[in-house]
């Protein structure tokens, strides 16, 4: 256990797992980084993806995201796998609108770069835009269970496009 701990202390080596984790998953980086781009490119005119880039890049690098990607696709995993306990099997299995804890466990990564950070996740939760309503679907129709990873997906969205507007010059 000890080996595998000192893996991942460093910071790089859980980000890269995380981003390997979400490619398993069927989400890559530049699926994140479209949805940036879009849900910025109305407010910055010369919006470059690099930009973009550059703020998953930085979400991605954040501790609390990095254990939040952990541990709600590990809970997908688990329910795909039918290894929880009922009545949470069922709940997360059928992405359950009433569940909410998806939602409660992304939560700190809307929050990263300010308040805009929550009502950008509102609208891609609700809106489910590119990858993330791909997934959705996904999860509904097939044997897989996405119930945290399309919110996963979108609050990083939502703090990278946060952290776009933050530093964009008027």
């Amino acid at each position: 256990m000890k080996d595998v701990h000192e893996t991942f202390m460093n910071g790089e080596n859980l980000k890269q797992k995380c981003i390997e984790m979400l490619h398993d998953r069927g989400c890559e980086v530049d699926d994140i980084i479209d949805i940036v781009f879009d849900l910025q490119k109305k407010y910055i005119p010369n919006l470059k993806r690099e930009v973009c880039w550059d703020a998953v890049d930085r979400v991605l690098g954040k501790r609390e995201v990095q254990y939040a990607i952990l541990t709600g696709i590990e809970l997908d995993y688990l329910a795909e796998e039918e290894k929880l306990r009922e009545p949470l099997q069922s709940l997360v299995n059928s992405d359950n609108p009433l569940f909410g804890i998806d939602e409660i466990l992304v939560l700190s990564i809307c929050n990263l770069y300010g308040s805009i950070g929550l009502t950008n996740f509102g609208y891609v939760d609700k809106v489910k835009p590119g990858i993330i309503g791909k997934l959705d679907l996904e999860g509904k129709q097939t044997g897989k269970c996405h119930t945290f990873l399309d919110d996963i997906i979108g609050a990083i969205a939502a703090a990278a496009a946060s952290s776009v507007a933050h530093n964009s010059h008027d």
